[in-house]
């Protein structure tokens, strides 16, 4: 009995998801995923997976909500650059919206900054002002799938 009480609580940390999607349509105007805890090696398939679904109902924007993200490392970033090429291979924009500090660091320490929309909130993200101030530099948004690729994260570490 002793052994079940100790071992319970793993067993149960391992069937509880570290990462929640929630998906709001906004009728005519854009998708919202919102990503509730951590992206880890495990869950970039399924985060993989939900992106992709929105992205193939092809809405006009695909919103990812990073408010309620706790942790996101290279694996998060390569599934957001994968659902970015996807995304502009189907012309839909994606913006990220209101990356907590550690994952805006990411971000920021590894280029893709300059390679993603980001808003401070996904009301914001929302409204067309975002999408006029992107910081999106003519040569990224025009490069092959190829060139965005993980390829800036790689031997970098948070």
């Amino acid at each position: 009995m002793v052994s079940i009480r100790e071992t319970a609580p793993d067993r149960l940390q391992h069937l509880t998801p570290r990462l929640r999607t929630t998906t709001t349509v906004v009728d005519g105007q854009a998708v919202i995923v919102r990503l509730d805890g951590e992206v880890d090696l495990e869950d970039r398939q399924p985060l993989q997976q939900a992106l992709a679904r929105v992205v193939q109902t092809r809405p006009p924007r695909l919103i990812v909500d990073l408010t309620g993200l706790t942790f996101c490392h290279s694996v998060c970033l390569n599934a957001l650059l994968a659902a970015r090429r996807r995304a502009a291979a189907a012309g839909v924009e994606m913006v990220l919206a209101a990356p907590p500090p550690p994952t805006r660091r990411v971000l920021e320490i590894t280029g893709a900054d300059e390679v993603f929309t980001i808003c401070s909130n996904v009301r914001t993200a929302l409204a067309d002002a975002c999408a006029a101030s992107r910081s999106i530099p003519s040569s990224a948004t025009s490069a092959p799938p190829s060139s965005t690729s993980s390829t800036p994260a790689r031997g970098r570490r948070p």
